[in-house]
Protein backbone atom coordinates (compact mmCIF):
# COMPACT_ATOMS: atom_id res chain seq x y z
CA UNK A 1 0.00 0.00 0.00
CA UNK A 2 1.69 3.74 -1.24
CA UNK A 3 1.80 6.34 1.25
CA UNK A 4 -0.70 8.51 -0.76
CA UNK A 5 -3.62 5.23 -0.55
CA UNK A 6 -2.58 5.28 3.37
CA UNK A 7 -5.79 6.07 5.10
CA UNK A 8 -8.42 7.33 2.32
CA UNK A 9 -11.38 6.84 4.47
CA UNK A 10 -13.09 9.62 6.09
CA UNK A 11 -15.05 10.58 9.14
CA UNK A 12 -18.24 11.67 10.17
CA UNK A 13 -18.93 12.83 13.57
CA UNK A 14 -22.48 11.68 14.84
CA UNK A 15 -23.61 14.84 16.65
CA UNK A 16 -26.41 13.24 18.74
CA UNK A 17 -23.50 11.03 20.23
CA UNK A 18 -21.36 14.10 21.79
CA UNK A 19 -20.79 15.21 25.08
CA UNK A 20 -23.61 17.87 25.37
CA UNK A 21 -21.76 19.11 29.16
CA UNK A 22 -18.75 19.71 26.86
CA UNK A 23 -19.33 20.45 23.19
CA UNK A 24 -17.05 23.33 22.96
CA UNK A 25 -13.91 21.32 24.04
CA UNK A 26 -14.91 18.19 22.21
CA UNK A 27 -15.82 20.33 18.87
CA UNK A 28 -12.42 21.94 19.05
CA UNK A 29 -10.89 18.49 18.98
CA UNK A 30 -12.68 17.04 16.36
CA UNK A 31 -11.30 20.34 14.24
CA UNK A 32 -8.26 19.44 15.97
CA UNK A 33 -7.56 16.17 13.92
CA UNK A 34 -9.46 17.18 10.93
CA UNK A 35 -12.14 15.27 11.63
CA UNK A 36 -14.00 15.52 7.56
CA UNK A 37 -17.69 16.11 9.10
CA UNK A 38 -20.02 16.73 11.43
CA UNK A 39 -23.00 14.35 10.83
CA UNK A 40 -26.40 15.86 11.54
CA UNK A 41 -29.43 13.41 12.52
CA UNK A 42 -32.90 15.07 11.91
CA UNK A 43 -35.28 12.44 13.26
CA UNK A 44 -39.23 13.23 13.09
CA UNK A 45 -40.47 10.86 15.45
CA UNK A 46 -42.45 8.91 12.64
CA UNK A 47 -39.98 7.33 10.28
CA UNK A 48 -37.57 6.34 13.16
CA UNK A 49 -38.36 6.30 16.81
CA UNK A 50 -36.92 8.41 18.34
CA UNK A 51 -36.24 12.76 17.98
CA UNK A 52 -33.40 14.75 17.86
CA UNK A 53 -31.86 18.17 17.26
CA UNK A 54 -34.11 20.67 14.85
CA UNK A 55 -32.67 23.43 12.38
CA UNK A 56 -32.08 26.21 14.95
CA UNK A 57 -29.73 23.78 17.21
CA UNK A 58 -27.64 22.71 14.03
CA UNK A 59 -27.57 26.28 12.50
CA UNK A 60 -25.87 27.80 16.10
CA UNK A 61 -23.23 24.88 15.87
CA UNK A 62 -22.54 25.46 11.89
CA UNK A 63 -21.93 29.65 13.14
CA UNK A 64 -18.75 28.19 15.49
CA UNK A 65 -16.94 25.46 13.03
CA UNK A 66 -15.58 25.02 9.37
CA UNK A 67 -16.34 21.54 9.22
CA UNK A 68 -18.36 20.51 6.43
CA UNK A 69 -22.11 19.26 7.55
CA UNK A 70 -23.30 15.67 6.51
CA UNK A 71 -27.30 16.19 6.94
CA UNK A 72 -29.05 12.63 7.21
CA UNK A 73 -32.38 13.16 6.87
CA UNK A 74 -34.84 10.78 9.07
CA UNK A 75 -38.31 12.33 8.38
CA UNK A 76 -41.01 11.06 6.19
CA UNK A 77 -41.64 14.36 4.45
CA UNK A 78 -37.92 15.28 3.88
CA UNK A 79 -38.91 17.44 0.84
CA UNK A 80 -40.31 19.88 3.58
CA UNK A 81 -36.74 20.48 5.38
CA UNK A 82 -34.66 20.76 2.13
CA UNK A 83 -34.63 25.10 2.75
CA UNK A 84 -34.03 24.37 6.66
CA UNK A 85 -30.03 24.48 6.69
CA UNK A 86 -27.95 26.20 6.09
CA UNK A 87 -25.55 25.25 2.97
CA UNK A 88 -21.45 25.64 2.62
CA UNK A 89 -19.90 24.11 -0.38
CA UNK A 90 -19.29 20.19 0.33
CA UNK A 91 -21.94 19.42 2.40
CA UNK A 92 -24.03 16.83 2.25
CA UNK A 93 -27.38 16.13 2.47
CA UNK A 94 -28.98 12.12 2.69
CA UNK A 95 -32.49 11.18 2.04
CA UNK A 96 -33.84 7.82 2.48
CA UNK A 97 -35.28 6.15 -0.30
CA UNK A 98 -37.98 4.45 1.58
CA UNK A 99 -39.87 7.96 2.92
CA UNK A 100 -39.12 10.28 -0.53
CA UNK A 101 -42.69 9.76 -2.26
CA UNK A 102 -40.80 11.34 -5.88
CA UNK A 103 -36.84 10.48 -4.87
CA UNK A 104 -35.19 11.45 -8.26
CA UNK A 105 -37.38 15.03 -8.14
CA UNK A 106 -36.36 15.40 -4.65
CA UNK A 107 -32.82 14.78 -5.72
CA UNK A 108 -32.53 17.07 -7.76
CA UNK A 109 -34.38 19.65 -5.72
CA UNK A 110 -31.61 18.86 -3.31
CA UNK A 111 -28.94 19.46 -5.31
CA UNK A 112 -30.34 23.22 -6.47
CA UNK A 113 -30.12 24.12 -2.94
CA UNK A 114 -26.13 23.81 -3.40
CA UNK A 115 -25.93 20.88 -1.43
CA UNK A 116 -23.78 17.41 -2.52
CA UNK A 117 -26.71 14.87 -3.01
CA UNK A 118 -26.83 11.58 -0.56
CA UNK A 119 -29.47 8.73 -0.63
CA UNK A 120 -29.80 6.66 2.71
CA UNK A 121 -31.23 2.79 2.46
CA UNK A 122 -32.37 1.03 5.72
CA UNK A 123 -30.69 -2.57 6.19
CA UNK A 124 -33.69 -4.42 4.63
CA UNK A 125 -33.81 -2.19 1.16
CA UNK A 126 -32.42 -4.15 -1.62
CA UNK A 127 -30.27 -2.04 -3.81
CA UNK A 128 -31.86 -3.21 -6.88
CA UNK A 129 -34.42 0.66 -5.32
CA UNK A 130 -30.72 2.41 -6.36
CA UNK A 131 -31.10 1.16 -10.15
CA UNK A 132 -32.06 4.45 -11.25
CA UNK A 133 -30.93 7.45 -9.56
CA UNK A 134 -27.64 5.74 -8.52
CA UNK A 135 -26.32 8.50 -11.30
CA UNK A 136 -27.75 10.91 -9.76
CA UNK A 137 -26.29 10.84 -6.43
CA UNK A 138 -22.61 11.76 -4.99
CA UNK A 139 -23.30 9.08 -1.40
CA UNK A 140 -25.18 6.33 -0.78
CA UNK A 141 -25.68 5.55 2.94
CA UNK A 142 -26.14 2.01 3.89
CA UNK A 143 -27.61 1.81 6.93
CA UNK A 144 -25.72 -1.34 9.40
CA UNK A 145 -28.07 -0.93 12.37
CA UNK A 146 -32.00 0.14 11.95
CA UNK A 147 -32.29 4.08 11.93
CA UNK A 148 -33.96 5.67 14.96
CA UNK A 149 -31.65 4.98 18.36
CA UNK A 150 -28.14 5.01 18.84
CA UNK A 151 -25.59 1.93 20.14
CA UNK A 152 -27.94 -0.99 17.74
CA UNK A 153 -25.91 -4.10 17.04
CA UNK A 154 -24.86 -4.70 13.87
CA UNK A 155 -26.68 -6.09 10.98
CA UNK A 156 -24.21 -8.51 9.51
CA UNK A 157 -25.84 -8.87 6.30
CA UNK A 158 -25.16 -5.24 5.21
CA UNK A 159 -21.51 -5.52 4.94
CA UNK A 160 -22.21 -7.80 2.09
CA UNK A 161 -24.44 -4.97 0.80
CA UNK A 162 -21.38 -2.30 1.05
CA UNK A 163 -19.18 -4.92 -1.18
CA UNK A 164 -21.91 -5.54 -4.01
CA UNK A 165 -22.82 -1.61 -3.84
CA UNK A 166 -18.93 -1.17 -4.27
CA UNK A 167 -19.10 -3.29 -7.63
CA UNK A 168 -21.91 -1.59 -8.65
CA UNK A 169 -20.41 2.11 -8.58
CA UNK A 170 -17.47 0.61 -10.31
CA UNK A 171 -19.00 -1.23 -13.07
CA UNK A 172 -21.13 1.93 -13.86
CA UNK A 173 -17.50 4.07 -14.06
CA UNK A 174 -19.22 6.35 -11.29
CA UNK A 175 -17.14 8.44 -8.17
CA UNK A 176 -20.05 7.55 -5.82
CA UNK A 177 -18.97 7.13 -2.58
CA UNK A 178 -20.22 4.71 0.49
CA UNK A 179 -21.32 6.07 3.74
CA UNK A 180 -21.21 3.13 6.65
CA UNK A 181 -23.39 4.25 9.75
CA UNK A 182 -24.41 2.14 13.02
CA UNK A 183 -22.29 0.28 15.05
CA UNK A 184 -19.04 1.73 13.60
CA UNK A 185 -17.05 -0.13 16.48
CA UNK A 186 -13.16 -0.97 16.17
CA UNK A 187 -14.36 -4.64 15.78
CA UNK A 188 -16.56 -3.76 12.68
CA UNK A 189 -14.48 -0.74 11.36
CA UNK A 190 -12.00 -3.36 9.11
CA UNK A 191 -14.48 -4.94 8.00
CA UNK A 192 -16.56 -2.22 6.91
CA UNK A 193 -13.64 -0.37 5.08
CA UNK A 194 -12.67 -3.84 3.31
CA UNK A 195 -16.22 -3.88 1.55
CA UNK A 196 -15.71 -0.43 0.22
CA UNK A 197 -16.80 1.86 2.59
CA UNK A 198 -15.33 5.37 2.06
CA UNK A 199 -17.14 7.77 4.90
CA UNK A 200 -17.85 6.16 8.19
CA UNK A 201 -20.29 7.79 10.62
CA UNK A 202 -18.70 7.53 14.34
CA UNK A 203 -21.08 7.71 17.07
CA UNK A 204 -21.08 5.84 20.26
CA UNK A 205 -19.52 2.86 20.07
CA UNK A 206 -15.88 4.10 18.07
CA UNK A 207 -16.15 8.32 18.41
CA UNK A 208 -17.66 9.28 21.19
CA UNK A 209 -17.36 6.27 23.61
CA UNK A 210 -17.31 6.27 27.16
CA UNK A 211 -14.13 4.60 28.63
CA UNK A 212 -12.14 6.55 25.81
CA UNK A 213 -11.16 10.44 25.46
CA UNK A 214 -12.31 11.88 22.13
CA UNK A 215 -8.66 12.50 21.43
CA UNK A 216 -7.44 8.47 21.81
CA UNK A 217 -10.88 7.44 19.51
CA UNK A 218 -10.20 9.18 16.68
CA UNK A 219 -6.93 8.02 16.76
CA UNK A 220 -7.78 4.29 17.28
CA UNK A 221 -10.50 4.47 14.43
CA UNK A 222 -7.89 5.83 11.96
CA UNK A 223 -5.57 2.59 13.13
CA UNK A 224 -9.22 0.23 12.67
CA UNK A 225 -9.37 2.26 9.02
CA UNK A 226 -5.63 1.58 8.61
CA UNK A 227 -6.37 -2.49 8.92
CA UNK A 228 -9.35 -2.56 6.93
CA UNK A 229 -7.26 -0.53 4.01
CA UNK A 230 -4.26 -3.43 3.79
CA UNK A 231 -7.65 -6.07 3.44
CA UNK A 232 -8.84 -4.24 -0.01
Amino acid sequence: MSTEDKDTVQISASMMCIDWLNTKEQLATLEKHNIDYLHWDVVDGRFAPDFTMGSSIINSFRANTKIQSDYHIMAEEPSNLFDSFECTPGDVFTIHQECSRNLHRDLVRVRRCGFRVGVAINPATSLSALDYILEEVDIVLVMTVNPGFKGQELVPQCIRKVEKLKTMIRDMKLETKITVDGNVSYDNIPSMVAAGADILVGGSSGLFTSDRSLEDSILKMHDCINEGLVQR
